[in-house]
Order: structure tokens, then C-alpha cells, then sequence
């Protein structure tokens, strides 16, 4: 590959990047409406997460095409190559942190709409929803530096969200038994929590496909330790 197209490619590299962490920050803006809708009942946030939602399906096709194109046009050599299939990868997790959010402005509608809102254990959800956005935003920023080291940190926070979900599921348990008549907004909160757990999934996801792009090494299903002695 002659310097120009080397100088093209770069700089179609450096493009799609911008365009995957664009695509991050709608995410983000998903998120962050539908716990705005789910924590303060908020119908019109959840209309928001509902057109986003639209706008992150089609950025994923687009940005899909144009990895796919940039493949077969440019015959990437291995490193080029990992780097495409890593922020492909990335892109549908993104995604499906999308959906997770608009699960969660779904919840929260029928809670608004079943009237039980006003006495539903929202709140208990806050710090789950707060550890899921920081640890996108943490992944994102890994992404953006491509930094192993922050990666490492956010697979050590993984279980993090899965100790506030396990709580609050106890939590909702105790809710459900002293009054019946919440077991179906009860099992609402239930998802949303479940979602809230998924979108840290999809975080670490991320943070896996960062030490791929940069080692090489696949740590998917990898206990920590060896994680840690791939990074060195």
C-alpha cells in the first residue's frame, strides 16, 4: 500500500472511530432519558428514547456498510483488520444497549399508565442506573484511547451491577409480599433492572473488544487473572 492510500485509509479509520463514539453518545442519551422517564414518570422522556432509538438503528446499519466496504476495498492487514472487526462488534453493542434503554422508557410508560407509579421502589434503581451509565461512559472513553489498562478496570467492576441487581431483586421480593396488588409494575421493575445489568454487559463487551483490537488476544469467557496476563 502505496503512502497515499496508506494516508486514506488512516484517515477512513480515524472516521469510522468518530462515528462509532458519535453513535456511543446517542446511547448515552438513551440511557439517560429513559431513566429520566422511569425515576421522575416522565412520559415525554420516554418519547425521546423512542426516536433515538430509530436514529441508533440506522446509525448501526450505515456505519455496518461502510466497515463492510472498507474490508473488501482495502484488504486490511492483521492489525487494520482486528480493528474493524472490534469496533463491529462494538457497534452492536451499542445497539443492543439501545434496545435495553428502550425497554426500560417501556416499563416505565406502563408503570405511568397503571396508575402504581407513585408507590413503586424506584429509587432503589438509581444507583444501578448510575453504575450502567458510568461504566458505558468509562468503556466509550477506553474506546476513544484505546486503552487496555481502563479496559482491565471496567471487566473488575463487572460485578458491580450484578450486586445491585441481585439487592434490589430481594428488595422488590419484600415489596411484592406486603401488598399483591404491585406484582405486575413489581415485575415492570423487574426488567428494567434485568436491562440496567445487560447494558453493563454490554460495556464490558466493549471493554473485551478494546483488548482484542490492541493484543490480539480474544478474552471473552477468560477468568480475570488471565486477562491480566494478557495485558502484561
Amino acid at each position: 500500500m502505496d503512502k497515499h492510500i496508506s494516508s486514506q485509509f488512516d484517515s477512513e479509520l480515524n472516521s469510522i472511530s468518530s462515528r462509532v463514539l458519535e453513535l456511543g453518545g446517542v446511547v448515552e442519551s438513551q440511557i439517560a432519558s429513559a431513566v429520566l422517564a422511569l425515576t421522575q414518570f416522565d412520559a415525554t422522556a420516554s418519547e425521546r428514547v423512542y426516536q433515538m432509538e430509530k436514529t441508533v438503528n440506522q446509525m448501526e446499519v450505515d456505519i455496518d456498510r461502510d466497515l463492510s466496504t472498507m474490508i473488501v476495498r482495502r484488504q486490511p492487514a492483521a492489525s487494520d483488520l482486528r480493528f474493524l472487526i472490534g469496533i463491529s462488534k462494538t457497534t452492536a453493542n451499542l445497539e443492543r444497549a439501545g434496545d435495553e434503554a428502550t425497554k426500560i422508557a417501556r416499563m416505565a410508560q406502563s408503570i405511568i399508565e397503571s396508575g402504581a407509579s407513585r408507590r413503586m421502589p424506584v429509587a432503589e434503581l438509581r444507583l444501578a442506573a448510575e453504575l450502567a451509565s458510568k461504566i458505558l461512559r468509562s468503556a466509550l472513553d477506553a474506546l476513544a484511547r484505546l486503552d487496555v489498562a481502563e479496559a482491565l478496570l471496567i471487566l473488575r467492576e463487572d460485578d458491580k451491577i450484578d450486586i445491585e441487581f441481585n439487592g434490589f431483586v430481594r428488595k422488590l421480593v419484600t415489596f411484592i409480599m406486603e401488598d399483591a396488588r404491585t406484582i405486575s409494575p413489581s415485575l415492570d421493575l423487574l426488567f428494567v433492572a434485568k436491562a440496567l445489568e445487560r447494558i453493563g454487559d454490554h460495556a464490558k463487551n466493549i471493554a473485551e473488544m478494546i483488548i482484542y483490537i490492541v493484543k490480539g488476544e480474544d478474552v471473552r469467557h477468560i477468568p480475570l487473572e488471565d486477562v491480566q496476563s494478557v495485558i502484561g
